[in-house]
């Protein structure tokens, strides 16, 4: 039997979504909970693995099980094994052709800056604050350079192993909400920091430190060297990944705040 679920979880505590021996992942405390449910070690694999301090809305798992139990197992019985930080929201039985990370055709990352003079205290750790004003036009006229598909070299972490540095960039949009600037990045897939790299290109624009035109002068560069610093993992979410209608997916909420979707 194969089950999809459907999870979302505060990275604030973890050391990313990957297994390390070092530090505690999620992935270890979801395997460790769906074991426990399951009476037998449990493997899953995720749509996306979100680095250090990144959060999820819409994360993706799929798992095989050779016991059977009831889906309500899933999201009623290991949530409560889970960490407090850490909570399943749907679970789906799905063919044995589904796979959360290959079956998907695209991912969504959404970016939050809270843009006042003073730092955050309810949403510490949740939001990047920046201080100094943001011009969310500009910076979203900016992104614009990267749609299509692009070698994204200037935008990857040294430490990434993808063969190839292509990505198709479907859509990416900044706007401003009352004091928070939003940054929401869709694509086939991600290089490791690319998001972050690309919101750290996009607050140089945002205060006036560099044009408009930055952002496609970089991607031109194919080097990492000639990009900013690596914007902080608190904004970051990954909140959506699509699958062929066929799956059946369930939708998650966007999240956090609620705030609006500027995608659509």
């Amino acid at each position: 039997m194969n089950i999809a679920l459907g999870i979302e979880y505060s990275g604030s505590q973890y050391c990313g979504w990957q297994r390390q021996s070092h530090s505690p992942s999620v992935q270890q405390n979801l395997e460790e909970a769906l074991s426990q449910i399951a009476n037998h070690p449990v493997s899953v694999f995720c749509a996306g693995r979100t680095d250090t301090g990144v959060h999820a809305t819409g994360q993706v798992v799929n798992f095989h099980l050779t016991s059977e139990r009831k889906l309500k197992a899933w999201y009623l019985g290991a949530n409560t094994k889970l960490a407090k930080d850490i909570s399943i929201v749907w679970a789906k039985e799905m063919p044995d052709n589904f796979h959360a990370r290959h079956s998907a055709f695209s991912r969504r990352y959404r970016y939050l800056i809270q843009n006042t003079q003073y730092p955050t205290a309810i949403l510490a750790g949740k939001v990047t604050p920046y201080r100094y004003p943001l011009d969310a036009s500009k910076m979203h006229q900016a992104a614009q350079a990267l749609l299509g598909e692009q070698n994204f070299a200037s935008f990857q972490a040294s430490s990434c192993q993808s063969p190839t540095s292509f990505r198709l960039m479907q859509k990416i949009a900044v706007s401003r909400w009352q004091d928070f600037i939003i940054v929401d990045i869709k694509a086939n897939a991600f290089l490791h920091h690319m998001v972050r790299n690309i919101v750290g290109c996009l607050i140089e624009v945002g205060s006036g430190r560099k044009e408009v035109d930055y952002v496609a002068l970089v991607l031109e560069k194919q080097d990492r060297t000639q990009a900013p610093m690596t914007a902080k993992p608190d904004g970051l979410y990954l909140i959506e990944v699509s699958y062929p209608e066929e799956y059946q997916i369930p939708k998650m909420p966007l999240g956090p705040l609620m705030l609006p979707d500027v995608l659509e």
